[in-house]
C-alpha cells in the first residue's frame, strides 16, 4: 500500500514535493493544503487542493504531512500544531533555533503518538549527516562547510527591498584559495570573508542612483558587509534569460589526522551541485516522509532529526535488496 502524503503550502518547495512524489513508486499525493482560495490554485499534476482550515477533516486519509512553509514564521507554529494530529516532516533551517523547535515539536508529537522529523533538506540535513560521520571517524580534525555556487533567496530578497531595485539575484561563491587550502589538509583558520564571495545581479529603476544602491548592498550588515561583494547592473531581460533558475550546492570537508603522532592526513569531502535548490530539498523531504511512515508504523513517536533515522528507512527497497546491491 502506498504512503499517502499531504503537502502543506504550495510555493517552490511544495511544487518540488509534488514532482518528487510522482517519481516515487511507493508514495501517492493525497492533496495540497493552502491558505489561498483552493479553487484558484492549480497544481502541476492536477492534485486535489483543500483549505488549510479543513485539514483535520482529512486526518484518516493521510499518512504523513510534508510542511513546505517558511522557517521564519510558518514552521515554528505549524509543525508543533500539526504534529498533534499527523506524522509530519519539515525543512526548518534556522540553525540557531533548531533545539527550541525540536523541544516544541517533540512535546506535541509524543503526546499524540506521532513521528515528526524536522530540519530535513541538504543543510541542515544531508550536510549535517556528513559532518557527523566525518567527525566520528576523524576525531582529531577540523570541519569546513562551503556553500555555493548558488542563489541565496534570502540575500536576493534583501537586495530587492532596497529603494530603486526592481529585481535581483545574489550568488554565494566559495573562494578557490580557501577550498584549495582545506583540501590540502592544512586546517587553515578562515574568516568569513576568506571562505565565500558574493555576486549580485541587479535590475535598477531607470532613474535610480546605482552608486547608492551598490553602496547599500556592500555595507548591508549580516548580509554583505563581511564579504567581498561584486554588483552587476543588468537589464530585466538579461536577468530572466541568464538568472531564472535556483541552483545551489556546496561542500562539507573534514581534514583529520591518524597515527600514533598524527603523522597521516585524511580528507573526507561530500559535495552537491544542484540545478534546483527547492526540488532537491523536496526530494530529501519525500525520502524522510517515507521514513516517518515506517517509524510510526513500528510504534515510534516524538520528534526526530536526520541523526535519528536509520538509512534503510529512507529507501523503498527491502533490507535484503539493500544488503545485496549496496552493501
Amino acid at each position: 500500500m502506498k504512503i499517502r502524503i499531504g503537502i502543506v503550502g504550495y510555493g517552490n518547495l511544495g511544487r518540488g514535493v509534488e514532482c518528487a512524489i510522482k517519481q516515487s513508486n511507493d508514495t501517492s499525493l493525497y492533496g495540497v493544503f493552502t491558505r489561498r482560495k483552493p479553487s484558484e490554485l492549480k497544481t502541476l499534476t492536477g492534485a486535489s487542493v483543500y483549505s488549510i482550515d479543513d485539514i483535520l477533516n482529512h486526518k484518516e486519509n493521510i499518512d504523513v504531512l510534508i510542511l513546505c512553509g517558511g522557517s521564519a514564521t510558518d514552521l515554528p507554529v505549524q509543525t508543533p500544531e500539526l504534529a498533534k494530529s499527523f506524522n509530519v516532516v519539515d525543512s526548518f533551517d534556522t540553525h540557531a533555533n533548531i533545539p527550541k523547535h525540536f523541544e516544541n515539536v517533540d512535546t506535541a508529537a509524543r503526546a499524540a503518538g506521532k513521528i515528526a522529523i524536522i530540519s530535513v533538506g541538504w543543510d541542515p540535513g544531508m550536510f549535517s549527516l556528513n559532518r557527523l560521520y566525518a567527525e566520528a571517524v576523524l576525531p582529531d580534525g577540523k570541519d569546513y562547510t562551503f556553500w555555493g555556487k548558488g542563489v541565496s533567496q534570502g540575500h536576493s530578497d534583501a537586495i530587492r527591498r532596497i529603494e530603486g531595485v526592481l529585481d535581483a539575484k545574489q550568488y554565494t561563491i566559495p573562494t578557490e584559495e580557501a577550498l584549495a587550502a582545506v583540501r590540502g589538509g592544512n586546517n587553515p583558520e578562515l574568516t568569513t570573508r576568506q571562505k565565500h564571495t558574493r555576486e549580485c545581479f541587479v535590475v535598477a529603476a531607470p532613474d535610480a542612483d546605482k552608486a547608492r544602491i551598490e553602496e547599500e548592498i556592500k555595507t548591508m550588515p549580516n548580509y554583505f558587509a563581511d564579504y567581498d561583494t561584486t554588483v552587476h547592473f543588468i537589464s530585466e531581460e538579461e536577468l530572466k534569460r541568464d538568472h531564472s533558475g535556483i541552483p545551489h550546492g556546496g561542500f562539507v570537508i573534514r581534514s583529520g589526522k591518524t597515527g600514533l603522532n598524527g603523522e597521516n592526513t585524511h580528507i573526507i569531502e561530500y559535495s552537491l551541485k544542484l540545478d534546483s535548490n527547492p526540488e532537491f530539498t523536496s526530494s530529501v523531504l519525500v525520502a524522510y516522509a517515507r521514513a516517518a511512515a515506517k517509524m510510526n508504523a513500528e510504534g515510534l513517536c516524538g520528534c526526530k532529526t536526520v541523526f535519528d533515522v536509520a538509512p534503510s528507512y529512507l529507501s523503498p527497497k527491502s533490507p535484503d535488496d539493500l544488503r545485496s546491491r549496496l552493501l
